[in-house]
């Protein structure tokens, strides 16, 4: 393991190791390929320890299936919606989750935003995709902007969030689902996926034991409470 190595030359302040979430799409947390993954990392995170690393992990989404009871998404095609509703041409939607590696969500996630190209009114079109099954909110720019602490100028007229169970597509046409390889769809980008862990190999002091107890956390958080918030540190 790289890190340890580095740990045991260099001893550094501070490592930040993103690892590949693969597994975690593909695989609900108990099957035997998700314990062999989990314990192949445990493992891993003991070496550092062992060499006196202090170990904040966390996640970027959780573990909420994606699937109807007969394994395929549940996909809500914005783009296919709006096109019917108003026309093609009149919106654009774009979907952060996109990237073209689709083998483990096929850039799928539960959020989307949506690009007015001709002036249209934001209440009609609220109120169109507030009527699809699968989609939990739908928000203007600016209380979007409020309410996620997001940059106002780069986000679209209208931000779209599905449900729990349920993922944000563009046009069916344009989507190919065969990449999922048959495995059950796990993705991020709604609400209830925001539900992660902070966790840390050593306590907490009594300042951010308080802080942890008394705020809702965001996962970015950690690096605070791992470099402010450990005992002895």
């Amino acid at each position: 393991m790289r890190e340890a190595k580095k740990i045991e030359r260099e001893r550094p302040d501070l490592i930040y190791l993103s690892l590949s979430d693969y597994v975690q799409h593909k695989y609900a947390p108990s099957p035997k390929e998700a314990n062999e993954f989990y314990i192949a990392i445990d493992n891993a995170l003991g070496r550092l320890a062992a060499l006196g690393a202090t170990i904040a992990v966390t996640a970027d989404h959780g573990m909420n299936d994606k699937c109807g009871p007969d394994g395929s998404p549940n996909i809500v095609f914005l783009q296919d919606v709006l096109d019917q509703e108003f026309g093609s041409g009149t919106t654009k939607v774009i979907l952060p989750i996109t990237d073209p590696y689709v083998v483990h969500h096929a850039a799928l996630g539960s959020f989307g935003s949506i690009y007015f190209v001709r002036t249209l009114p934001s209440i009609a079109v609220m109120r169109v995709l507030h009527r699809q099954p699968g989609v939990e909110l739908v928000m203007d720019r600016a209380s979007a902007a409020r309410a996620f602490a997001l940059p106002e100028d780069r986000i679209g007229d209208l931000i779209v969030v599905g449900e729990r169970s349920s993922v944000l597509g563009s046009s069916k046409a344009a989507l190919d689902l065969s990449r999922l390889g048959g495995t059950r769809l796990r993705s991020h980008g709604g609400l209830a996926d925001r539900n992660v862990y902070l966790m840390f190999s050593r306590p907490l002091n009594d300042t951010y034991a308080h802080i942890a107890i008394s705020r809702v956390l965001s996962n970015f958080d950690v690096f605070d409470f791992a470099l402010n918030g450990i005992q002895g540190r």
